[in-house]
């Protein structure tokens, strides 16, 4: 995995030492991607830089790589990692290419020589890349399907600019950090989630998921590659399980490879441990040694641990059992409350936005402990997504909410917000749009009920509207410490076929995730398979609670707080008045009342550090 920029411009000279050294530092304030090498490449109207994280082929890999073909220079830098390189490189082979080292990087640069856009349809793996054609003149980028990677981009009246993270834009002279009234809807109604091709920054988009962008002399065209497609799943249940178990196995097994010390990620929940059963296996059958596992938890959390809906249990058993069962060099990395708070800045530098506060630290935290040993890592991010693991997709309430399900506590919101700032935003009507937005792209199956028509909705916003959440956290807390983290549950075979698995049929025998645990029969012991889920462990300390309320506390007595021009004092001193956390869904499953203080000071903060301007709004 890696950090990549560009810098396209007609009317620049990129040659000069002063546009090199601006686009050299886009790279540098991304060098936690890729901290193993540093490279560079200009000509007259582009500009390319690579930040490295060698996980396969160390000699051969080397970017930004150019490729020499017909007379023509190629020229691409690559954040990423293909899982067929294999097939591609005997396909290309047999088409009379011929390849320097083993690296999957010179198999997509040459994959796009051969095919040009219609490359990407091939490709199975995670990915954000940009190419230029020198011939052409014309810059090439393109997105996975899923939208594991990260790619965001600004274009000017005669450039374009990329980077991989937001931060490596705003490292660019011609970028400021400014927000309007879509950003700051963004921020206080949507938050931590965002918008899909949304930067938040004005003048910053995402390249969404599924789509690539060419740019030219002409201008700049963006095309969608992919897409979800409903039709009627003829498989009957036995082959249904089959495939998906075919589909699922084959993820986890080519996401094996690495040049590189890997291990996985193990909560003993369903998903991590069938991951960690296939791995165990697959390097015992390799010769490889145990698989290497990490688990994570907080100091003394089983004292103030307090089952409830969203989680049942504690890991601590699961992991212990699977660990046997697996039989895999085991890590339990156990995180001092004290670290949450201290490590809110780390995670907002991370994701450059204000994020899930202690979720994301405790990620962050977990991972750098886990990048001591290891470069890569694997995890079961995504399946309630796929599969209908989470308990909106089993809530009448959810199904009848005609809004996100995360998001169903709009008053909450609403009255964050001071009045002023309300009448000027009008964050009701943004959320309804942005709904209303989603729901229109969502694939329908002509012939279908309304229930299975609602449930093919709900499933839509979970994978378009909140799994990237999740996805970008992964992404920028995993690469802020340098550590690669694959997610096989992504892999778009899987995701393409379980989206036209009808609900009834997901939902086997009335279990979540019904069918996959079906599909998981013999790999896993049959206590961890049928579990009930658990989401990602956080803290139960009433410390953390006291501390997060004293933190913004002292912002809402601190008279130049930036944070004092959004909010309604007065009615978060009423929340800050209670003396222990309660119920407040504010954000999915995860985020209560302590996240919700966290998100406002991470939201000050970042207004401070980034030196935020809010435009065209009073």
């Amino acid at each position: 995995m890696c950090g990549i920029g560009g810098w396209l411009d007609w009317r620049e000279d990129l040659q000069r030492v002063a546009n090199k050294r601006g686009l050299e530092r886009m790279g540098e304030v991304q060098s936690h991607r890729g901290p193993d090498a540093t490279g560079s490449w200009f000509d007259e109207n582009m500009g390319l830089v690579h930040k490295r994280l060698i996980v396969i082929d160390p000699e051969g890999g080397a970017q930004p790589m150019v490729k020499e073909v017909g007379g023509n220079k190629y020229i691409m830098v690559y954040n990423g990692e293909l899982y067929n390189t294999e097939d591609l490189r005997r396909e290309l082979k047999r088409l009379g290419h011929t390849f320097r080292g083993y690296s999957d990087t010179e198999v997509l640069l040459t994959s796009y020589i051969q095919w040009g856009k219609g490359a990407v349809k091939r490709l199975n793996g995670i990915y954000a890349f940009g190419i230029w054609d020198c011939r052409k003149k014309q810059l090439y980028m393109a997105r996975d399907r899923i939208g594991v990677k990260p790619l965001f981009y600004k274009e000017g009246k005669s450039s374009l600019i990329f980077a991989s993270e937001l931060k490596g834009l705003l490292a660019h002279p011609k970028v400021k950090a400014r927000v309007d009234r879509e950003g700051l809807n963004e921020l206080l109604i949507m938050g931590p989630g965002r918008t899909p091709g949304c930067g938040v920054f004005s003048g910053i988009k995402e390249l969404k998921p599924g789509y690539s962008l060419t740019c030219n002399s002409g201008g700049v065209e963006i095309e969608k590659y992919w897409e979800l497609k409903s039709q009627k799943h003829r498989d009957s249940l036995e082959d249904t399980v089959e495939r998906v178990r075919e589909l699922f196995v084959d993820a986890v097994t080519r996401q094996l490879v690495s040049d590189t010390p890997l291990c996985t990620l193990l909560s003993g929940g369903l998903d991590s441990s069938a991951i960690t059963a296939i791995a165990s296996n697959y390097f015992r059958e390799e010769g490889r040694g145990k698989l290497h596992t990490y688990s994570v938890d907080y100091r003394d959390n089983s004292k103030h641990f307090e089952a409830d809906t969203f989680q049942p249990s504690s890991d601590n058993q699961w992991i212990e059992l699977m660990v046997n069962y697996s039989d895999t060099d085991h890590s339990s990395i156990i995180l001092e409350n004290k670290f949450l708070l201290e490590g809110l800045r780390e995670a907002l530098l991370a994701r450059d936005l204000p994020g899930m506060v202690d979720i994301d630290v405790s990620l962050y935290l977990f991972c750098q402990e886990i990048k001591e040993n290891f470069t890569v890592g694997i995890s079961g991010e995504c399946a309630d997504e796929i599969f209908g693991g989470y308990p909106w997709y089993h809530q009448e309430e959810a199904l009848r909410a005609n809004t996100f399900p995360w998001s169903r506590t709009i008053e909450q919101r609403l009255n964050l917000i001071n009045s002023d700032l309300l009448a000027k935003i009008k964050p009701e009507e943004y959320l309804d749009f942005r709904y209303k937005e989603a729901l229109a792209e969502v694939p329908r199956l002509e012939g279908g009920g309304d229930k299975d028509g609602r449930m093919r909705e709900l499933f839509y916003l979970n994978l378009t509207r909140w799994m990237p959440t999740l996805l970008d956290r992964k992404d920028r807390m995993s690469m802020f410490t340098g550590l690669e983290v694959r997610v096989p549950f992504c892999d778009h075979r899987l995701v393409e076929y379980a989206w036209n698995i009808p609900w009834e049929m997901k939902n086997f025998k009335g279990r979540r995730k019904g069918i996959l645990r079906e599909a998981l029969k013999g790999l896993l012991p049959e206590e961890v398979r049928l579990r009930p889920k658990n989401p990602y462990p956080k803290t139960f300390d009433p410390a953390y609670f006291r501390a997060t309320k004293d933190l913004l506390l002292a912002l809402l007595n601190d008279n130049n707080s930036p944070l004092l021009e959004f909010v309604d004092v007065d009615y978060l001193y009423q929340l800050t008045g209670v003396d222990k956390d309660f119920d407040i869904p504010w954000y999915g499953q995860l985020m209560r009342l302590p996240q919700l203080f966290a998100y406002l000071v991470q939201l000050n903060n970042w207004i401070e550090e980034y030196n935020v301007q809010i435009s065209g709004v009073y």
